[in-house]
C-alpha cells in the first residue's frame, strides 16, 4: 500500500522543513516506495474553520491501514479530527520542531499550540524528529520513547571547498526566511557598530512570508546606513544558494530557536565557520570548535563575537579548519532518507 504524505500548502516551499520533506518523499519513491503527497490547502499554523475541514476530509479519504506521514506543520489543522482516526490508521508525525517555540508570537498563542501538541502528538502512532532536542518535547506528552526516532537531515557536499580571496571584505552569509525566529534584525543592531571593519552581509530568504518582519529588517538596515553592506536577495534557486555558500567566509544566524537548523550544517558541510546562539538544537548540531555560539538575544554577545570573528585571522583559521573537519562526519542525502526509511519502519509498525 502506498504512503500517505500531508503536508501544509505546496510541497516546493523553500524552508528548511520543506526542503527536508522534499528529499524523504523524493528519496523514498527512489526506494521504490509509493508515496502519495497530499498538499493541504488553508492557513497554516493558525488553522481556521476551512482549513480544518480540509484537513479532516484529506485524512478521511486515507484508506483503512495506511501508513500517513503528517508534517508537524499540519497538526493543528487536524485538532478535531485526529483522534477518530488514529485505530485505523498509522500515523506518524514527522515533527521538525514544536510550534509553541517560534518566536514573535504572544504568550496566549505559545500556550496554545503547547497544549495543542501535547494533546495531539499521543494519538500518532510514532514521530521521527530531526534533533534529540525536539525528540525529548514529543516523548515528554506522553508518545513512548521507542516510537520517537531521530533523524538528522542530509546535506549537499560540494566536490571541494572554495574560499573567496582573503584580501577584500569578510563575506558573511545568512540563509533563512525572513521571520523574527531567525534574528536578522539583531544581527543587523549587532552589525552596526562594526561598520568601522571591512565585511559584507548576503541574506537569502522569503521576504514575502512574514512581510511585516521584512519591512521592519529592511527599515533598520536604512537606519544604521548599511544598505550598502547588507544585500537582501530574498528565495534563490538551489544553485545560487550553493554558490553564495562557497563564496563566503563564515555563516552567521542568531536564531532565537532550532529544531535542527539544516542551514547550519548545510554552512559547516561547505566548511564554514558558523557565529549563532545556544538555542534550541544549535548547540547539538554546531560543534563548538567550529563556532562561537552566545546566549539567544544577546546583542552585546553576538557583536562581541562577531568583531572576532572579522580580527582574529587565527582564530578564524581555526574554526574553518574544525568547520572542515565537522563536514566529514555529516550525511548526504542519501544516507540521510535511508536512516529515515529505517525509522519510519520502526515507529510505525
Amino acid at each position: 500500500m502506498a504512503l500517505g504524505f500531508l503536508v501544509p500548502g505546496r510541497l516546493d516551499q523553500l524552508t528548511g522543513g520543506y526542503l527536508y520533506d522534499r528529499h524523504v518523499v523524493e528519496g523514498l519513491r527512489q526506494q521504490g516506495r509509493a508515496v502519495d503527497v497530499v498538499e493541504l490547502p488553508g492557513r497554516y499554523p493558525d488553522a481556521d474553520t476551512d482549513t480544518c475541514q480540509a484537513a479532516a476530509e484529506a485524512l478521511a479519504r486515507q484508506p483503512d491501514g495506511r501508513t500517513v506521514i503528517i508534517d508537524g506543520l499540519a497538526l493543528p489543522g487536524l485538532a478535531d479530527s485526529l483522534s477518530q482516526h488514529a485505530q485505523r490508521l498509522h500515523l506518524v508525525g514527522f515533527i521538525h520542531h514544536p510550534l509553541s517555540l517560534e518566536t514573535g508570537q504572544s504568550a496566549a498563542s505559545a500556550r496554545h499550540y503547547a497544549e495543542l501538541e501535547a494533546a495531539l502528538w499521543p494519538h500518532l502512532k510514532g514521530a521521527i524528529c530531526p534533533s534529540e532536542h525536539t525528540a525529548r518535547a514529543v516523548r515528554a506528552s506522553g508518545l513512548p520513547a521507542h516510537r520517537v526516532a531521530v533523524v538528522a537531515p542530509g546535506t549537499h557536499k560540494p566536490a571541494r571547498l572554495h574560499r573567496p580571496r582573503s584580501d577584500g571584505p569578510l563575506q558573511l552569509l545568512a540563509v533563512a526566511t525572513i521571520t523574527p525566529r531567525k534574528g536578522h534584525r539583531l544581527l543587523v543592531d549587532a552589525l552596526a557598530p562594526l561598520r568601522h571593519l571591512p565585511w559584507q552581509l548576503t541574506c537569502i530568504g522569503s521576504l514575502e512570508r512574514d512581510p511585516a518582519e521584512a519591512q521592519a529588517l529592511q527599515q533598520a538596515i536604512a537606519a544604521h546606513g548599511l544598505e550598502d553592506r547588507i544585500t537582501l536577495l530574498g528565495e534563490q534557486p538551489a544553485e545560487r544558494v550553493a554558490q553564495a555558500y562557497q563564496q563566503a567566509h563564515a555563516f552567521v544566524l542568531p536564531s532565537y530557536h532550532e529544531g535542527y537548523g539544516m542551514v547550519f550544517a548545510e554552512a559547516l558541510a561547505h566548511g564554514l565557520p558558523v557565529v549563532s546562539t545556544t538555542a534550541g538544537a544549535i548547540a547539538d548540531t554546531v560543534p563548538a570548535a567550529a563556532s562561537l555560539l552566545v546566549p539567544p538575544g544577546d546583542e552585546a554577545a553576538l557583536r562581541d563575537a562577531l568583531r572576532q570573528l572579522m580580527t582574529d585571522a587565527a582564530l578564524r583559521a581555526r574554526l574553518t579548519a574544525c568547520a572542515a573537519k565537522a563536514a566529514a562526519t555529516l550525511p548526504d542525502w542519501g544516507t540521510a532518507v535511508a536512516r529515515w526509511a529505517s525509522a519510519l519502519d520502526q515507529v510505525s509498525r
